[in-house]
């Protein structure tokens, strides 16, 4: 089968990890718990770890055993300074640009985090549409009816026609799941997914998508 959607993540995978965006973000998530719900500095990581696990993502988390404001917390843990850890990335754009499946952003984050990094990289073109956490609410990744929702906001009724390519091996495992065709960004291919998930295909960086989908694509 061809095929025919995209649903890319954004965090760590349109961009390398070693660019410094994500420990900034946490960096940030733990200071707005500190900072903000009063929890005790020394407390937080091992709190946030737990958070992650059981709810899926810290903001999930902190919604329910803390009540915050939803749109207060993602304003807050994505106030960083992208302009100086990325940079405009045109051999990705060509590479995107060529691929002639539908390709949307499916993200834990919000919409104006994601345009913020699509434009620094200079890919803001490249996708037809962002679905963040506030499109998938009250689910996120990695729970399958998060994928679920992604599937039917992206208009595609065959999971088995959709591509999902992620760093987390949590959320590949289910997209696996929900039935898509799971690439790992960061892995080489013929290496083992981090943590024992197993996935359809690995890649070092997202650049590379292509040599994964020819055999769809022709």
């Amino acid at each position: 089968m061809a095929f025919k959607t995209l649903l890319i993540d954004l965090d760590e995978t349109v961009y390398p990890s070693a660019c410094g965006v994500w420990p900034a973000i946490s960096a940030r998530m733990e200071q707005y718990m500190a900072e903000r719900l009063g929890i005790d500095p020394a407390e937080v990581p091992e709190l946030r770890r737990a958070l992650y696990t059981q709810y899926g993502t810290t903001l999930r988390g902190l919604q329910i055993r803390y009540h915050v404001d939803e749109m207060e917390y993602i304003e807050y843990v994505h106030d960083v300074p992208l302009d100086t850890l990325l940079t405009p990335n045109p051999e990705l754009r060509d590479v995107l640009r060529q691929l002639p499946q539908r390709k949307l952003i499916f993200t834990n984050a919000d919409r104006k985090h994601a345009v913020r990094v699509l434009r620094v990289l200079g890919i803001e073109n490249c996708f037809e549409g962002i679905i963040d956490i506030l499109d998938i609410s009250p689910y996120c990744k990695p729970m399958v009816e998060a994928y679920q929702t992604a599937l039917r906001l992206a208009g595609e009724s065959d999971p088995a026609a959709c591509v999902f390519v992620d760093d987390s091996p949590r959320n590949l495992a289910g997209a696996r799941a929900a039935g898509l065709y799971t690439v790992q960004v960061g892995v080489p291919e013929g290496e083992v997914a981090l943590d024992g998930v197993q996935v359809d295909a690995h890649i070092l960086r997202l650049a590379e998508l292509p040599s994964i989908l020819k055999d769809g694509i022709q």
